[in-house]
């Protein structure tokens, strides 16, 4: 039996080269960064306490590094069918389960209150695999640059991988294989 392709022509002349541009409406603001810091169970002064910060050398508080990456806060998109608001570069595959299969962040200065953001995403590279259970993935890699002006702040690799379900009559029953 031959597996299904799931990167057509079609589909990679659609996907290659794609960018998208997104700027926040707003500069970033000591609230964003206090609740995100807060949320995600960082305490730190640098992020609280402009006092702080300034103690050690920071006009401002400083973001946590990941919240600068954090696109749907100023993409503005509707969330998609999975409910997630921010970026995707609306690739439908049906048959598919989507996995976040990696991130590699560099950033290049501390984000305060003041920088309006603006991201760029371009998508680098879409290939097709096989998993070990001989089943079709498609690997999509992009690059987003995360500005302030013309000043580079923050860079991301990202890595998503469309993965085919296998077909229900291969999916062992609940109780086969059970010992009770």
């Amino acid at each position: 039996m031959t597996t299904p392709k799931l990167l057509t022509e079609e589909l990679r002349g659609q996907l290659t080269g794609r960018t998208a541009v997104y700027t926040a409406p707003e500069v970033l603001g000591r609230a964003a960064i206090r609740y995100f810091a807060l949320a995600t169970g960082n305490a730190d002064p640098l992020h609280l306490d402009p006092d702080y910060a300034r103690a050690h050398g920071h006009p401002d508080v400083i973001a946590p590094p990941t919240l600068v990456c954090e696109t749907n806060q100023y993409a503005g998109l509707p969330p998609d069918e999975d409910g997630y608001p921010g970026h995707t570069w609306g690739i439908s595959l049906p048959g598919t389960r989507t996995v976040r299969g990696g991130n590699s962040y560099t950033f290049h200065r501390p984000v305060g209150p003041d920088d309006l953001i603006t991201a760029t995403w371009t998508l680098t590279s879409v290939t097709e695999r096989t998993t070990g259970d001989g089943l079709p993935m498609l690997v999509v890699r992009s690059h987003c640059a995360y500005t302030s002006g013309d000043e580079l702040l923050a860079e991301n690799e990202e890595t998503v991988l469309y993965i085919a379900l296998a077909p229900a009559d291969d999916v062992p029953a609940a109780d086969e294989g059970s010992s009770r």
